[in-house]
């Protein structure tokens, strides 16, 4: 492949089986990286991986929890001894649960926290020392419009919020080690996860599409 803004660059994506997960993958080899994807969707995580060798790519992929702090530190390990360190870090995993106020169960609280905040989190600790010897590194977290707030996911805005809270946070305290730590909140995205919630067709997408200008 030709080489790009990422050439030997190596980056770990969460989520990378579909969505916006995938579509970085596909951008960040585009761009020279290497790349290791993380989710729990196997045979489509193996799919993605085959496409982007396909490419030229440099790409793995493992079938990993991120809530899983043990499952983490294994995956950051078995990157090290694939692609030799880590500059790059996209926490993209997440889910959401519709969660009416009065509805909404201590479990799927718990869920949503552990997945959409904790993992993010992990990851991060995980790779610091990597980074910090590097004196470089990129740590994206993928949050949402929905932190602002958004009608029936309370617990799923929080997280979101909370991510944003967390992205200023690490950004403060790891600059001083060349390590830059961002926060992107998209708003509706034709994903997986977003049609799940909204199904093509529905009243709420065509109003998100007719306002598009």
């Amino acid at each position: 492949m030709s080489r790009g803004r990422l050439q030997d660059r190596v980056a770990i994506i969460t989520g990378g089986a579909r969505g916006i997960g995938r579509a970085m993958a596909f951008k960040m080899v585009e761009e020279g990286a290497s790349v290791m994807l993380l989710d729990l969707l196997a045979d489509e995580l193996a799919q993605v991986v085959d496409e982007l060798k396909a490419l030229g790519g440099n790409a793995y992929g493992i079938t990993s929890d991120v809530s899983d702090r043990s499952a983490v530190d294994d995956a950051v390990s078995l990157t090290l001894k694939k692609l030799g360190t880590v500059d790059i870090l996209v926490n993209n995993a997440g889910i959401s649960l519709a969660d009416s106020l009065e509805e909404i169960k201590e479990e799927d609280w718990d869920t949503l926290v552990k997945i959409n905040l904790k993992g993010s989190f992990f990851f991060v600790q995980s790779v610091i020392p990597i980074m910090k010897d590097n004196g470089y590194g990129k740590i994206i977290n993928i949050s949402s419009r929905a932190s602002l707030g958004k009608l029936s996911r309370t617990v799923y805005s929080a997280t979101k919020a909370g991510l944003i809270g967390m992205t200023r946070s690490m950004a403060l305290e790891l600059a001083r080690y060349g390590v830059n730590v961002n926060c992107v909140a998209p708003g509706p995205i034709a994903t997986e996860l977003f049609n799940s919630v909204n199904p093509e067709g529905s009243e709420k997408t065509k109003a998100i599409i007719d306002a598009i200008p």
